[in-house]
């Protein structure tokens, strides 16, 4: 599921898409930016779905190899231990990952597709990963999830051409694929032989997350010209315009969030804001929008701006 600074990420690229735009249409840009956080789930499905593609590959060969003029015994008795793992049998037969690859269409059909797992199947048999799997005496459910993890994180997780198939697809999912990757090993961790084995959901069960995406986006448009305002009286020694674009549309969301999301502690607000500084926007940004936000929370607290409700939500 998204955690909340993934999702300031995503209002961020949308605002920064709608105030370069010159068309400036909200509800068109909301629209897209949750459509933009509906294909990070796709991307989160696919990748599940990658183990059933590598046991079908798998399954293939060993039955070619049966057919063989003079088949060798370990051709008639093959080592099972890989089409045989109980991480892709819950996968395969997971109910939600069925149905919801189904509804969204997300399927490795075609020539394309397929020729990745081929040359991934036989990348992944040359592995250490897969050698140590299949070589060791080891048996048990716990054993099959930690090398799916393995598998995953050393083999299909950085595969070249499963790479620049997603890059071609969106290039948005590049800013997306760790978070995708890490939802599916959190998926496969949580595993249990016995257990009732979901896969996590798009938002928070009975969250606002959806809210509070809206909110950010709608609120910081709708303050926009009077935190430019402060942004402006704050940075007098800077023109706005000089101002990385970027770092003003991140400055405008924390002065916006300060305000409008009274159940938020003001230090997270800073400190997410900050962080996400250090990734989209240009080396020495934080240093700056932090001394710009510790500025503006005291000018806003001042103008009894910023109303906290909780115990501690005012630190």
């Amino acid at each position: 599921m998204l955690n909340r600074r993934h999702l300031r990420i995503k209002v961020l690229q949308s605002l920064y898409a709608f105030f370069q735009s010159d068309k400036k249409d909200m509800l068109a840009s909301e629209k897209e930016m949750f459509g933009a956080i509906e294909r990070i789930y796709d991307l989160y499905l696919s990748l599940l779905m990658t183990f059933g593609e590598l046991r079908s590959k798998g399954e293939h060969r060993i039955e070619e190899n049966k057919k063989k003029m003079l088949p060798t015994d370990d051709d008639l008795n093959p080592n099972r231990k890989f089409v045989d793992n109980k991480v892709i049998d819950i996968l395969e037969n997971q109910p939600e990952l069925r149905s919801q690859s189904e509804l969204r269409k997300i399927n490795w059909l075609g020539a394309e597709e397929q020729e990745i797992f081929r040359k991934m199947y036989f990348q992944i048999r040359e592995s250490e990963t897969y050698f140590e799997f299949m070589n060791n005496e080891e048996q048990g459910f716990e054993e099959d999830v930690n090398f799916a993890v393995q598998l995953f994180k050393n083999e299909i997780a950085n595969f070249p051409l499963l790479y620049d198939y997603y890059e071609e697809k969106s290039i948005h999912w590049m800013d997306d694929i760790d978070l995708a990757c890490s939802m599916v090993i959190k998926t496969i961790k949580g595993f249990e032989e016995e257990g009732d084995n979901k896969i996590l959901p798009l938002y928070k069960p009975d969250d606002d997350e959806k809210d509070f995406i809206r909110d950010l986006f709608r609120q910081t448009i709708a303050k926009s010209k009077e935190n430019l305002k402060l942004i402006d009286e704050l940075t007098q020694n800077w023109e706005l315009d000089r101002i990385a674009k970027m770092d003003v549309i991140l400055m405008e969301m924390a002065i916006t969030e300060l305000q409008v999301f009274k159940n938020i502690p003001k230090k997270v607000t800073l400190n997410e804001y900050i962080e996400i500084s250090k990734f989209y926007s240009t080396p020495k940004s934080n240093v700056f929008i932090n001394g710009v936000l510790d500025k503006a929370i005291e000018r806003l607290e001042k103008d009894n701006k910023i109303q906290k409700i909780g115990r501690g939500l005012m630190k």
